[in-house]
């Protein structure tokens, strides 16, 4: 951490900025080549829309019922109350740090580097989960489809060496890829959803899914906390703003925009979907059959060939989503190399690209490693890989965004650069309690988010106060951290 306090009122520089330590200059992130569009789509990429809705929207429903919908919408409403804060922080901190860099400035580089362990073990853990649950995706779908009957493990390694290297090779091939595949999966979900409204569905395009009692059930916590693991992409607006165009415009700008468009989009689908199964039947339908519940409302609404094509998008938005996780992921490791919490290596990019190469082919191999450590283990990909790690991924970002809102408040009490107390205080108070209570969900829940499993992987959860602690002690040892580090 620089000897400059944290309440003082300097800004994080970009990393443009230049830092000449010693006599050495390394190579940084490449300023101004991304747009507003271009980081919303590195936003929406992560979060995966057709995945989310498949996977996530049948759990929702049936811990809620018909006020999925709104449950989403509860969950979007959290995030921009969190956001106003966030983004007036955002004007005089500019760091690919994502919200670590936010930490160390309200609170101090021990509790920023306890951060980056919770960081580090949370996009671990839910990157290596996303690719257990895509080898099990990519094998029924090339069994039914093609009659090819390889292990999962096969798709699942090419895969990841292809997203590899299309994270090593530059953020312009990636975006290409992600909004190619983005386009597809958010077109297939208007196609049903205006096929369900136009149609009616059993319901009749009923506003009974917002209605404010539906939404205050028994399950309501349970559909909050699984909502709201539908935004974990939702850091990429601030560890991409080293690379944005006019960043003090562009990020908040990119943040309302994402937040608004997932909400909106996961409500208007989930909504439509509702109608077509009926207000009163939903929550049945659901539960009985969560994997096939999104597939069979599409082949009654349009047909065999809608439910086909999103079978296939639905792998396909794994794809862009580990994209997305992936660049995103590899900026984070860049900055903590910067920073000197991870080897010096890690936080030099590509001169040429202004890639983080080094950290992106590093993010890569580790998750090779972690999967084949669970693939000789013969761990089931689902009921173990993707549930343990999943859970254990959400709990800890959840974390972080609970001590980010903390870092805001204390950031504007003592540096004083803004005024208004509902940016400062009132708002970042508001999403300091709201994720507070997710926290406590999600631990008091963690059960449900195993599936109801327990037993051992209970137990992994231990592993989040281990993560921070590690990274509190090894600031203590290590002075030379730099949140502020600036390279060229």
């Amino acid at each position: 951490m620089s000897t400059t306090p944290p309440h003082s009122a300097q800004s994080i520089p970009p990393a443009s900025a230049g830092d000449h330590s010693g006599d050495t200059v390394r190579a940084g992130l490449q300023p101004g080549r991304l747009g507003v569009g271009a980081i919303v789509f590195f936003v929406v990429a992560a979060v995966a829309p057709m995945a989310a809705i498949v996977g996530a929207s049948p759990v929702v429903f049936s811990a809620n019922g018909v006020a999925a919908p709104a449950t989403y919408l509860l969950a979007a409403l959290l995030f921009v109350v969190f956001a106003v804060g966030y983004v007036a922080m955002s004007r005089h901190i500019t760091n690919a740090g994502g919200f670590v860099a936010y930490i160390a400035q309200g609170l101090g580089a021990r509790l920023a580097t306890a951060a980056a362990g919770l960081a580090i073990l949370a996009y671990m853990a839910l990157q290596a989960a996303l690719w257990a649950q895509f080898s099990v995706f990519a094998h029924d779908l090339v069994v039914d489809k093609l009659g090819l009957d390889l292990p999962g493990g096969v798709w699942m390694f090419a895969a990841l060496a292809l997203v590899t290297a299309l994270t090593v090779r530059g953020v312009d091939v990636s975006l290409k890829v992600l909004g190619f595949l983005v386009f597809l999966e958010i077109a297939a979900f208007i196609v049903l959803d205006i096929a369900i409204v136009v149609g009616g569905g059993a319901s009749g395009n009923s506003l009974a899914a917002f209605d404010p009692s539906a939404l205050v059930g028994p399950g309501l916590g349970i559909a909050f906390l699984f909502c709201i693991t539908c935004f974990t992409g939702f850091e990429a607006t601030v560890v991409f703003s080293e690379e944005a165009k006019d960043p003090h415009r562009t990020i908040p700008r990119a943040v309302y925009y994402s937040i608004a468009f997932i909400g909106l989009f996961y409500a208007l689908t989930t909504w439509a979907l509702g109608n077509s199964v009926g207000a009163d039947t939903v929550q049945e339908a659901a539960t009985a059959d969560p994997a096939g519940f999104v597939f069979t409302i599409a082949e009654q609404e349009v047909g065999s060939w809608l439910a086909t094509t999103m079978e296939v998008l639905v792998v396909s938005s794994f794809i862009a989503m580990l994209i997305g996780f992936q660049n995103m992921f590899a900026r984070y490791l860049f900055a903590l190399g910067r920073a000197n919490v991870l080897p010096h290596r890690l936080g030099v990019a590509n001169p040429k690209t202004g890639t983080p190469a080094a950290a992106a082919l590093a993010v890569g191999l580790a998750l090779a490693v972690i999967l084949a450590g669970f693939q000789v283990a013969d761990a089931d990909p689902i009921t173990v890989t993707f549930s343990w790690l999943l859970s254990l991924g959400t709990v800890s970002l959840i974390v972080i965004l609970t001590l980010t809102s903390a870092s805001i408040i204390a950031f504007f009490s003592r540096s004083r650069l803004e005024t208004n107390i509902w940016k400062t205080k009132v708002a970042p108070g508001l999403a300091l309690l709201g994720f507070s209570v997710v926290t406590f969900l999600a631990v008091t829940n963690y059960d449900v988010l195993l599936g109801g499993q327990g037993g051992v992987a209970q137990w992994l959860l231990l592993l989040v106060p281990l993560a921070a602690a590690l990274g509190f002690c090894w600031a203590s040892v290590r002075p030379n951290i730099n949140y502020r580090a600036a390279l060229v």
